[in-house]
């Protein structure tokens, strides 16, 4: 049984996007010919402050009952994994060596971007236009299997005339399915998990590390600057030097668009590594907590969550 944790994703029922004529996909999904993917799901739930108050005076507690205690958890917060996205996900296909755009309405102030293969590895550019030639935010992302740990992401689109370019970078072998969904919430997950978790700072040319127990099936990562700009790499390996996920990214202002990515985490040995790759004068605030836990794994050592080394 898996107890999800802290997933910070809310629709709704204002369609932003266009729906187009359905074509059929190399995954074998009927699915709309454009990265709009919306549909309604229901009312939208705003963060409540006194909600948030709960949820930080319960993260202070113990470490152990913070991991795996239900006061933790909040209707509020959407808390599906991604097998339950994918299940419902309107995805379209980006065959190798291709670019597909998906346009949205001035009132979506963030997106959430979703990635997958059938099993074969990922190679593929993000990136966020704002108006011509100005692509605010990006980032480069290679996934050993993309079945096996899909991608997902949330983009700041603060202001107007935003897009999201999904470019293939792969051989016309690798087709991938991407989706794209507005994230209608009261503020952006990067900042809810920042005020709910202690941030660590990683100066300009630093590598931080940190396992994990094998019982956190998925991570959430949270990168954000004071203001200048961002540039990092996460990196989640499994056993030494084995990269199962590389993400390069690119933010303009890292405190108008902190990153935020969540992170599937199958199997045992993985450590995720966080390097910042600008220079000293441009440190980077980080934070890393467990996303979903597999209950049947659980053990005492599990107590110990995150270890920043």
């Amino acid at each position: 049984m898996k107890i999800t944790i802290v997933a910070l994703s809310l629709l709704s029922t204002a369609a932003a996007f266009v729906t187009q004529p359905k074509t059929s996909t190399p995954f074998g999904k009927q699915t709309t010919s454009s990265l709009n993917s919306f549909e309604p799901s229901g009312p939208s739930v705003g963060y409540q402050a006194a909600q948030a108050d709960r949820l930080r005076d319960n993260y202070r507690g113990n470490t152990r009952d913070r991991i795996t205690g239900p006061s933790f958890r909040s209707d509020a917060l959407d808390t599906r994994t991604s097998e339950e996205i994918w299940a419902t996900l309107n995805s379209v296909p980006v065959q190798g060596s291709s670019l597909r755009t998906c346009s949205f309405a001035e009132s979506v102030e963030r997106v959430e971007v979703y990635m997958r293969t059938e099993g074969r590895p990922l190679n593929a550019d993000v990136q966020l236009w704002q108006g011509p030639d100005n692509t605010p935010q990006k980032m480069q992302v290679y996934l050993e299997d993309g079945s096996m740990r899909p991608f997902r992401a949330v983009i700041e689109c603060p202001g107007d005339s935003n897009a999201v370019a999904i470019r293939n970078t792969g051989e016309l072998e690798f087709p991938l399915a991407a989706g794209v969904e507005p994230l209608y919430t009261n503020d952006a997950p990067a900042r809810v998990l920042d005020s709910l978790a202690p941030s660590r700072i990683v100066q300009g040319g630093a590598v931080y590390t940190t396992p994990f127990a094998p019982s956190v099936t998925a991570v959430q990562i949270m990168l954000k600057s004071d203001g200048r700009p961002l540039n990092a790499r996460i990196e989640l390996l499994q056993g030494p030097n084995n990269n199962k996920q590389v993400m390069e990214v690119y933010s303009e202002d890292g405190d108008e668009r902190p990153f935020y990515v969540v992170i599937d985490t199958p199997g045992v040995g993985n450590v995720v590594r966080i390097v910042n790759t600008a220079t000293v004068e441009f440190p980077l605030f980080a934070v890393l907590e467990p996303y979903t836990v597999d209950d049947n794994m659980m053990d005492e050592r599990d107590g110990q969550g995150m270890i920043w080394s």
